[in-house]
Parts: structure tokens; C-alpha cells; sequence
């Protein structure tokens, strides 16, 4: 049994002179960001090797020389050092970004847990008392829950929010409460998860009303001069709506992990590389990309459809439920059949028809793939969707069903989306 410690995310309702402190916050924990991470590029260039330790002590000396650095809590800039030490030792000292002020939301982090207070003021409205800053509201969207560990604020958009990191008494249990479930999901750019017993999560984003403003919005910003008012007022406007799409994506992904995570003792995935798979297709003046449209459209909707942040959402709630979530290679799960297991390019006609050139099953494009992922992590999946282990009898799901008029070739099987 593992504790789990639990996000509780809330609105904030700053003054005018709270909401400057934040920014003030932010900007100084950037710049120690940057410049902790130039230091340590530079070092490794050398071949020598900068940690938290030395930093953190040259951090109490650099605020003697530079007083602006003492308006931040020195609490907050050394968790900056701590959360930069550990990106350096995931990711390498190379491929950590810089924090750009057009680009990075501010935010930061309380990491002392005893020194924050929350209190509830009324039946929408909490109070949390927090370093430099004093007493912070916050609409009270939800129960606290849990002793409060570390907070953190962001700022998105024009609104700041607080993430509270409770510690509510939950834990991870050594065994899934079903046990004997697996299911396998295929993330697609038409429909965003398709798991192996042939359910379909999906939901749109964005309103066609949504789609229609932001590209006025961007011709409006495509008239305007870098650095002006204007500018600054269109992008506030196009964050507004990209921030509530954002928002939809991560509703969704947080409901269809959770829905996973508690029907299935195991979950397979791709293994994706989300990054590599989105990258640019221009090339270089000497080397121009071929395809490119239709690479920033695929890149798009692979963006759009949040194929990482669900695999994301499932680590998390596999936390709570003991799911055991498999990555799997993504090699010919599209192509392979999986009555018969032959690979065949032609076996699947177009996004949503499979057919197989060697035996002639049928099947949804994508409940194909997902079995196969199933398979590829080592447990059966049956044509009823469970595993198969004495409970299901037939192994191979039905022959689709023809009707009147139609070619076996035109049938599909009921209940499956048609694009």
C-alpha cells in the first residue's frame, strides 16, 4: 500500500496589489531559472557538473549583490533550484527549456506546507494565507479534503490559480478490484480512444462558433504591429478561447482514464512519442520538407485529440485503483489482423474499414489495433471484450451482418462511428 497525495485545484480572486506581487514572483523565479540553467550548460561543456547544492549557495550570495531578489520567499526560488535539478536529471542539462517570457505562464511554488493556512469564509469562498502575499481568496469549488503539503500558483490567461497538494489518506492498493480485466487502447486523430471491446471515447473541443472567431482573431493578429497594445488585447482574447478547448481536452482525458483505471486491472498503449511524432516537417532552406500541409494537419490533430495528456490522466488515476498501465511498440498494430495475424498495408481499406487480404475478417480499423495492442502486452482478448479466461465462449467476434441491397464489401457493424 502507497499513499497518494491529491491535487485540489481552485480560482484565485486577487487584489490589484496581490496580483503584481504574483507577477513579481514569477518573473524572479524565471530569472533564477535561466540563469541556473546557463550556469549549469556551461559547466557540463566543461565537463564538470553543477547540482542544486552549490547553486542553492550561490543563490544566499547572489541575493546580497542583487536586493531584487529577496522581494520573492527564498523558499520558493530554492524549490525553482529543486524543480530544475530534477528536470536536468530526467531530461538532461541540454534538453530542458528555457523559460521565455512571451511564452511561460508564471508560476511557482510554496513548497512549506506549515506555513500555509486555509480557511473556508463562507458556502463559495475559501482563504488561504500564504508567504509575502498574506490572505488569498479563492472560490471554494470543491472540498479541501486533506492536510495541505505545498501550493502552487499559476497564471493563465488573466486569472491566477492555486493548486493545493493535499494529503487525504488515500493509497494505492496492491490489487485491482477487478482483477482480471485488461483492456487495450488504440489513440487515433479521428476518434481520440478506441479500446478493445469496441467503445468508442470521443467528444469535440472547440464549437463551430469557437473555430469561426478564432480565425478572425487571427487574421486580426496577423495585422498587427509586434509589441502594441492591439496585439497584446487580440492575444488576450485568443487565450480566452484556447484556454476553454484546453480545458474540454483535460475534462475529457481526466473522465475516460478515470473510467479505464476503474473497469480494468490493466490498461495496454502504444508506446508514442508524442514530441517526435509532431515535429515540423519544413526542413531547412538547403533540405525543404515534402508534404508539409499534410504534416501540420496531422500534427495538429494529433495535438488536438490529447494523445499524451490521456496517457498522463491514466498514470494518474491508475494511482488510486492499482491499474497497471503497459506500453506496448506500435509497430503494425494497425496493419496486423487479429484473427489470423497477418500484416498486410491493404488489410485496412481507410480510417474505419479492416479487412483482411489473407482470411477476410472484418472489423472496425481501430477495435483491430486495440486488440492487437491487447495482445502485444500479453493478455487475449476475446470477441466479447473481457479476457477470456473461462468466460466467454466464442473467441472471435461475429461475422458482420448484411443488409438489403448492400455489398458485403459496404456492411458495417452497428454501433461503430462512421467517418
Amino acid at each position: 500500500m502507497f499513499h497518494v497525495l491529491s491535487g485540489r485545484r481552485y480560482r484565485l480572486e486577487l487584489t490589484d496589489v496581490q496580483a503584481e506581487l504574483c507577477e513579481t514572483f514569477g518573473d524572479i523565479c524565471r530569472s533564477v531559472w535561466n540563469t541556473a540553467l546557463e550556469q549549469r550548460r556551461a559547466y557540463r561543456r566543461r565537463g564538470a557538473w553543477m547540482n542544486y547544492v552549490p547553486q542553492a549557495a550561490e543563490l544566499a550570495d547572489a541575493k546580497r549583490e542583487f536586493p531584487w531578489l529577496a522581494d520573492a520567499p527564498s523558499h520558493v526560488l530554492q524549490q525553482t533550484l529543486r524543480d530544475l535539478d530534477r528536470a536536468c536529471r530526467e531530461h538532461g542539462t541540454f534538453r530542458v527549456r528555457w523559460r521565455s517570457k512571451a511564452r511561460w505562464s508564471p508560476s511557482f511554488r510554496f513548497p512549506a506546507g506549515n506555513l500555509i493556512t486555509v480557511e473556508r469564509i463562507g458556502r463559495t469562498w475559501g482563504r488561504a494565507k500564504l508567504p509575502k502575499l498574506g490572505w488569498v481568496r479563492f472560490r471554494w469549488s470543491r472540498p479541501l479534503g486533506g492536510e495541505v503539503r505545498s501550493a502552487t500558483l499559476t497564471r493563465q490567461g488573466r486569472h491566477w490559480f492555486v493548486s493545493f497538494l493535499v494529503e487525504d489518506g488515500r493509497q494505492t492498493p496492491q490489487r485491482h478490484a477487478l482483477p482480471n480485466t485488461a483492456v487495450g487502447v488504440d489513440r487515433g486523430v479521428k476518434v481520440a480512444a478506441t479500446t478493445s471491446d469496441g467503445v468508442f471515447h470521443d467528444r469535440p473541443y472547440v464549437t463551430a462558433g469557437e473555430t469561426a472567431r478564432l480565425r478572425r482573431l487571427q487574421q486580426r493578429l496577423a495585422r498587427c504591429e509586434r509589441g502594441s497594445n492591439r496585439r497584446r488585447s487580440v492575444l488576450a482574447k485568443i487565450n480566452a478561447v484556447t484556454g476553454r478547448v484546453r480545458d474540454r481536452r483535460a475534462d475529457f482525458c481526466a473522465q475516460t482514464a478515470d473510467t479505464l483505471a476503474t473497469r480494468n486491472a490493466v490498461v495496454a498503449l502504444e508506446d508514442l512519442r508524442t514530441r517526435n511524432m509532431t515535429a515540423s516537417a519544413s526542413g531547412t532552406v538547403e533540405q525543404p520538407g515534402r508534404n508539409v500541409r499534410a504534416k501540420t494537419g496531422l500534427n495538429r490533430a494529433i495535438l488536438d485529440k490529447g494523445w499524451h495528456m490521456l496517457e498522463l490522466a491514466l498514470r494518474n488515476a491508475a494511482r488510486t485503483t492499482g491499474t497497471s498501465v503497459v506500453l506496448v511498440n506500435p509497430a503494425y498494430t494497425s496493419q496486423t489482423c487479429h484473427a489470423c495475424k497477418h500484416v498486410d498495408p491493404k488489410n485496412r481499406e481507410s480510417q474505419a474499414d479492416f479487412e483482411c487480404t489473407a482470411c477476410g475478417h472484418r472489423d472496425h480499423a481501430d477495435v483491430n489495433a486495440a486488440k492487437n495492442i491487447l495482445n502485444a502486452a500479453g493478455h487475449a482478448a476475446s470477441g466479447r471484450g473481457d479476457l477470456g479466461d473461462g468466460r466467454s465462449v466464442k473467441r472471435q467476434p461475429p461475422a458482420t451482418r448484411t443488409r438489403t441491397g448492400r455489398s458485403p464489401r459496404a456492411a458495417r457493424t452497428t454501433g461503430i462511428p462512421v467517418h
